[in-house]
């Protein structure tokens, strides 16, 4: 039988599909690193630009410093970077200079495996990125074969594909990476095999969402086809449109023969803690979910369900979701059958709800579609449908856009920016808007402490420190006990009562 190695998800991909990328922060990250690093995970799936660029934006928090501390503290277990080809954070190409420049501050900041995932299956772009990677000082780089469904996407072209990765020197391993939770049991028995035959011995990992329930059993029988790796997440951000569970997925191998070698107690902790987590901050959790052929025509992954559903709710447009899921599957066989995965799946999705609100389809047409369609993100794989090509290059805005420059060089975006900005600081205000990476360089640095479990007793100690009818609250819990006395009777009594609340139920946490 075999010997199975985890990857593990949570704090990146548990995150994204569940969690719309708002459910981790540097403190929520820290506080179940040190556990992360006993389990003997082969890798800890950790950040995107793009989740760089949600921490700059939402949580106003240094994503350079959470890669710093999060390596401290998991120095046996690589933190994986997940690349999606020529873009750092911005949806703008990025030359590649500027993207040699962000593989090396990754690589200088403490991420060890980078994963590449290009959204076209370019083999000659991924290795391109890996080359790069490896001159910046990147460890390890594992290239990825996005799976999805479509008249074009037989095995041939994954095994031409993975053919050429395989003989790439700088590329250390390939996997299989399904979005949309699409490889189905049957299909990877053909598939699998046929890839392990072109890989010349490099291993080979898989990576599936949970989205309509065919990960786990594809999973159950990866390894006797050749998988050594299986990418999971854990407690409350698996299953649902997340990965499968970490813990159910090593006791099932083991029942089956194979050997998985973690640290049980440990994998159960970081079991408990992500559940604990979305339990005291009110987040969904995934669960199993049930067969749905319709998803089998758009293929929305998992990480743009949750994204999509609030983006919506916050537009007040939740009730045309159904409408908007049937036209994206429409508007991906008009686009050529692109990859529905970054950036393909924003493009895809914007698309499908402007069809749907606008009185006729292609009324409006963004300009990172009008991008699409004149080669800015690689060349289609199959031309997209005449009249849809038709109506593109009837808009002045696709002649405006074909004569735009590509992404400036470092030379010219270190003028721009200012030469005094350290790589860090440079990368993301090349990319991000000036005032979001202000206020967070003014935020000072992010907290480093969290404990689920006293979150609740947290928000009690708020809602009667702020109350003026109470001079004395006693609090007991498990292993705890705090007791507040209102001792001024000025009208800062309130506030010192608060902020030493806080600071006793941070020392009992």
């Amino acid at each position: 039988m075999a010997d199975v190695q985890l990857v593990e998800t949570s704090l990146r991909d548990g995150n994204q599909c569940l969690w719309a990328a708002l459910g981790i922060d540097t403190a929520r990250t820290l506080s179940i690193a040190h556990v992360m690093d006993r389990v003997g995970f082969r890798a800890i799936d950790f950040t995107t630009s793009t989740h760089m660029g949600v921490a700059v934006r939402y949580k106003k928090e240094d994503p350079w410093e959470r890669i710093r501390l999060m390596a401290a503290a998991t120095p046996r277990t690589p933190l994986q970077f997940m690349s999606t080809g020529f873009r750092f954070i911005s949806w703008e190409t990025a030359s590649p200079d500027f993207m040699a420049l962000a593989f090396r501050t990754l690589a200088r900041n403490g991420i060890r495996r980078f994963c590449l995932a290009d959204p076209m299956n370019d083999a000659e772009s991924n290795m391109a990125c890996a080359r790069m990677v490896k001159e910046g000082g990147g460890e390890i780089v594992i290239a990825a074969l996005v799976f999805t469904l479509s008249p074009i996407h037989d095995d041939a072209h994954y095994i031409e594909r993975a053919r050429k990765l395989a003989a790439c020197p700088s590329i250390d391993a390939l996997y299989i990476k399904d979005p949309g939770g699409l490889l189905k049991p049957s299909r990877a028995q053909t598939l699998i095999p046929a890839l392990k035959a072109v890989m010349g011995g490099k291993p080979l990992e898989l990576h599936s969402h949970c989205t309509i329930g065919f990960a786990e059993p594809t999973y159950m029988d990866a390894p006797d086809l050749g998988v050594s790796a299986l990418q999971c997440a854990s407690g409350a951000a698996a299953d649902g449109t997340s990965n499968p569970h970490s813990a159910r997925v090593a006791a099932n191998l083991r029942a089956l023969g194979h050997r998985v070698d973690v640290d049980d107690e440990a994998l159960g902790r970081v079991n408990q803690y992500f559940t604990q987590l979305a339990e005291a901050e009110g987040l969904p959790v995934g669960t199993p979910q049930a067969f749905d052929a319709r998803y089998l025509k758009h293929q929305l992954p998992g990480g743009m369900v949750g994204t999509t559903r609030r983006q919506l709710a916050e537009a007040r447009l939740s009730h045309l979701e159904g409408a908007v899921i049937e036209e994206l599957g429409r508007v991906r066989e008009e686009l050529g059958w692109p990859i529905v995965m970054t950036p393909f799946a924003q493009i895809l999705m914007t698309l499908a709800v402007m069809n749907v609100t606008n009185k006729e389809r292609y009324t409006v047409i963004p300009d990172e579609a009008i991008r699409y369609a004149i080669g800015r993100f690689g060349r289609p794989t199959v031309p997209i449908a005449a009249h849809v090509m038709e109506r593109i290059e009837s808009l002045p805005r696709t002649r405006e856009l074909r004569a735009e420059p590509e992404m400036a060089g470092l030379d010219e975006l270190r003028r721009r920016v200012g030469r005094r900005s350290s790589d860090e600081e440079f990368l993301l205000r090349v990319t991000m808007p000036a005032g979001q990476v202000d206020a967070m360089l003014a935020a000072g640095p992010a907290r480093r402490q969290y404990n689920p479990t006293v979150r609740p007793v947290l928000e009690l100690i708020r809602q009667l420190t702020a109350r003026s009818d109470l001079d004395h609250v006693a609090i007991d819990k498990a292993g705890m006990r705090l007791e507040l006395r209102r001792h001024m009777a000025d009208s800062s009594a309130e506030n010192t009562a608060g902020a030493a609340a806080h600071d006793r139920a941070g020392a009992a946490s």
